[in-house]
């Protein structure tokens, strides 16, 4: 489905051609005519399917032809992380480009100049504010933030906010506001813990599952059956015959994600590190040359298998097999967004073989074993049910793999949308992505309308949107 077949006006549609998003995912085509029928909703779905796109749309289109919030708050969108609510910040700002919503981000890690003017923004009212729950819940307690007149209530990732512990955060915050709003919960899992929460603060919501914890198909699963000191060799093969750009490497602790850094800068790679002994500039820093190219490859704790905004991922690796299905799911749906293809390889051990089995156990298939070249050496059988056995030669088992790069895995999608657009203008994609592929101000000279700016911690004179 198009976006121009939903309900949603002009200003938002010209922010979508002009950020080249064409097709709705399934997430977004299910989701937004239930928000627009003012509906508590608890979608599920995994990640990197445009979940943030699904509940951002209808909700500013709904916002743009109510009041302009003065002193008060409109709607309120929960994130569980910094990078997250600075994520959806960015989203916000280019879909609602041409639309007079003001918006405020209220997450820690700041200093106290910032968070002053967090409170300032609270203070004078907002259309949207996207906070992380302890953040918010310190300003609550400063007092002077309205927040009674709140119509629509957003959990964005509301499985991993509730794995932080932020249920009573959650639960102290839905007390501050009116009974009378409509609440969406958006989750990439339906632990019981998510059910208890929507009992709690929905009323009678429509329950949307798609694909419910199963990594999208576009991504290229595989994995290496080795021993434990097989795996910094193996992980530098398959910079050489997948990519050694743009990848990322999870591992289980904040030590082993240095000294796989430090040994891999000492090999002449360009690596940054992420983890939670990082001060919040440095993250950012961190991200930023990541995604500007100055970094190839990032090593990191689970702390990015969540909510980072870069969609051209070319290779995830588990450099150790993660625990539970739900990391191994975020982990690997770093890659293959926004339309795209990509990678994603798990390094077994011996000792690891039985969790791995139990993720195949999940997955419902058997996930491809690679082969190794001869200069890897020897590699365990893979023997799942047990946690040791005997040995293999280097071919390995099941894999058909090349050692060449692996395929672009890109596909084209063709938008008839009748709205007017450039012959050279590129392929629109779909609205996937955690963050809009470019912003309403690439667009050419004349596409659209003229743009209202966007407004931060305060109010410029202009009117809402006109009804039609």
């Amino acid at each position: 489905m198009r976006f121009d077949e939903l309900e949603l006006s002009d200003d938002v549609l010209d922010a979508l051609d002009a950020m080249r998003f064409g097709d709705c995912t399934p997430i977004q085509e299910q989701a937004i005519p239930v928000i627009f029928q003012r509906r508590d909703l608890i979608a599920v779905a995994q990640t990197g399917t445009g979940k943030t796109a699904a509940y951002l749309l209808p909700v500013i289109d709904m916002l743009a032809d109510e009041p302009e919030a003065s002193d008060y708050v409109n709607c309120i969108v929960m994130a569980p992380t910094r990078e997250l609510a600075q994520q959806i910040d960015r989203q916000l700002e280019g879909f609602s480009y041409y639309l007079p919503i003001s918006s405020v981000a209220i997450y820690g890690g700041t200093d106290g100049k910032e968070f002053a003017r967090q409170q300032n923004g609270l203070k004078r009212g907002a259309d949207v504010v996207i906070a992380t729950p302890g953040r918010l819940i310190a300003h609550l307690q400063l007092g002077g933030i309205d927040l009674s007149r709140v119509r629509y209530f957003i959990l964005d990732e509301a499985d991993r906010m509730l794995d932080m512990g932020f249920f009573d955060d959650i639960m102290q915050i839905v007390k501050h506001l009116p009974k009378e709003r409509q609440t969406l919960m958006f989750s990439a899992t339906m632990p019981p813990k998510i059910q208890q929460l929507s009992k709690a603060i929905l009323n009678d919501p429509v329950e949307i599952k798609i694909a419910v914890s199963r990594p999208t198909e576009k991504i290229d699963q595989s994995a290496c059956v080795v021993y434990e000191h097989q795996k910094t060799p193996v992980l530098k093969h398959l910079f050489r015959t997948i990519s050694d750009k743009k990848v990322i490497v999870f591992s289980s602790s904040k030590l082993k994600v240095k000294d796989l850094a430090k040994s891999l800068r000492k090999e002449g790679f360009k690596v940054g590190e992420m983890h939670s002994d990082l001060e919040q500039e440095r993250r950012e820093e961190v991200m930023h040359d990541f995604r500007a190219g100055h970094l190839d490859i990032i090593v990191a704790t689970d702390i990015i298998s969540r909510g980072i905004d870069i969609d051209d991922i070319s290779l995830v690796v588990n450099y150790d097999v993660p625990r539970e299905a739900e990391d191994y799911v975020h982990r690997i749906g770093r890659t293959a967004r926004a339309g795209a293809g990509g990678s994603a390889v798990t390094l077994v051990s011996e000792a690891e073989q039985r969790y791995f089995g139990a993720l195949e156990e999940f997955l419902g298939y058997e996930v491809v074993k690679r082969e190794l070249p001869g200069e890897i050496g020897e590699t365990p059988a893979y023997t799942p049910s047990r946690r040791s056995g005997g040995r293999r030669n280097s071919r390995g088992r099941g894999g058909n793999r090349s050692n060449g790069r692996g395929n672009s895995h890109k596909s084209s999608r063709r938008n008839d949308k009748h709205r007017p657009q450039s012959e050279s203008s590129p392929t629109p994609a779909t609205a996937q992505s955690d963050t809009p592929k470019a912003t309403p101000q690439d667009a050419p000279q004349g596409s659209g309308r003229p743009k209202n700016k966007r407004r931060y911690y305060h109010h410029k004179n202009n009117p809402k949107r006109s009804q039609s």
